[in-house]
């Protein structure tokens, strides 16, 4: 998969350090995978959840942080649409960022 703007993942892990590790290798593994489905991404992600519109929420060290991406599965490409804590999620609504 080709994930589009990890320059958002390395703000957000300069702001909150913590996160580093985890986003790393997150991007690391979306970039070697083959998603071709939301069933794919739940084999290796089963605490993912997927919403309408190809939208997929991560969840980053142990749920402190949630990470939205949409996904184009036909061409193979992950947009970055959304990293934050739990509290900046739940003032959003992820069916739409």
């Amino acid at each position: 998969m080709r994930v589009v703007a990890k320059s958002t993942l390395r703000d957000f892990w300069i702001a909150h350090p913590d996160s580093e590790e985890q986003l790393k290798a997150w991007f690391n593994e979306a970039e070697k995978s083959n998603w071709n489905s939301p069933v794919t991404i739940k084999t290796n992600y089963p605490s993912a959840s997927i919403l309408p519109d190809n939208r997929v929420v991560f969840n980053i060290k142990g749920n402190s942080y949630r990470l939205i991406v949409r996904i184009n599965y036909k061409v193979g490409i992950v947009w970055i649409r959304f990293i934050g804590t739990h509290a900046d999620y739940d003032k959003i609504d992820a069916n739409t960022i």
